[in-house]
């Protein structure tokens, strides 16, 4: 086992006690350490191509946080590279596809129950944003989970972008544009929206609504305690994500891990990342420009055809 970190002895103190780790500051020195035949990547994401590369060359199985590579010039000679293996490597770290009201509202739009889904309606809330946080980044940090979400949920890719935005909140830091109405169109016709509001001050919400041809169904409603005293009620709301997505970053890990065991790769794939990557900067474009933009991505190679789907 091997851990890299630019700070060494951070790293240090994170693997204290665990036998046989060795601590580099190279990633790729960690990749060619004795024994090391998986790899998870949690580093920023402007570092993930250079060790994503690193790992096909190695062929080894790879879990890479989300968003894969920034960027999607980048991300697009990832999907290349991994093509050009034959063989799928890396699953892209979109844990809510590992949540289990998004597996059982997949599995009812999938049964087919409700008719065509027609619309998405999504809600992305944070108590409140880090002071890094940039307008943008409420569309590719933020929104991109949804819209890996919808890519998965409907199985259809996200054509075009439009975002509007209300008059910033007052407890938003001065210049951030939040909160944020982002609307995609799809390929099939459907329409997904996404309110994203990140200095919201009261907790963290992520909620989905389907509305299909013959009904709806709706997840994300909090499922904590209630308090009732003194002829009132309480109820809880999650400060932030780790209580709403605990388990399924438990079950994505466990997933991929089972996967690694087997010689083999589930899960989301380094084309969702790609395809995340485009809709984002597409997402980012209409932000400042204020106008409709269209999602332009590459053919798909046939190693990924059946992902999202």
């Amino acid at each position: 086992m091997a851990v890299a970190d630019p700070d060494v002895e951070r790293a240090k103190e994170a693997v204290a006690g665990i036998d046989s780790v060795t601590v580099h500051q190279d990633p790729v020195a960690a990749l060619d350490a004795p024994g090391v035949a998986a790899v998870l990547i949690a580093s920023p994401g402007p570092a993930h191509e250079e060790a994503l590369l690193a790992a096909f060359v190695r062929g080894l199985p790879v879990l890479c946080e989300k968003p894969m590579v920034p960027d999607s010039t980048g991300a697009l000679r990832v999907v290349e590279a991994e093509a050009r293996l034959g063989r799928r490597l890396a699953q892209i770290g979109f844990m809510r596809r590992y949540d289990a009201e998004y597996r059982r509202l997949k599995s009812l739009l999938d049964g087919g129950s409700l008719g065509r889904p027609l619309m998405l309606h999504c809600t992305h809330r944070n108590v409140s944003s880090p002071g890094h946080f940039t307008s943008a980044m409420l569309i590719n940090s933020s929104v991109s989970h949804e819209i890996d979400a919808a890519r998965w949920l409907l199985g259809q890719e996200l054509t075009a972008v439009t975002v509007l935005r209300p008059t910033p909140s007052a407890d938003a830091p001065e210049g951030l544009l939040d909160p944020q109405f982002a609307l995609f169109e799809t390929e099939a016709g459907a329409l997904v929206d996404v309110e994203v509001f990140v200095n919201c001050g009261f907790g963290y919400q992520v909620r989905c609504e389907a509305v299909c041809e013959r009904g709806s169904a709706r997840i994300g409603a909090e499922h904590t305690m209630v308090v009732t005293t003194a002829g009132g009620a309480r109820e809880e709301v999650a400060q932030d994500y780790l209580v709403r997505f605990a388990d399924a970053y438990d079950r994505e890990v466990q997933a991929w891990a089972d996967a690694a065991r087997r010689g083999e790769v589930t899960g989301p794939g380094v084309w969702d990342g790609y395809a995340a990557s485009v809709v984002a900067e597409a997402g980012v474009r209409a932000l400042e420009s204020g106008g409709r933009v269209a999602v332009d991505l590459a053919p798909r190679p046939d190693l990924y055809a059946g992902l999202s789907r």
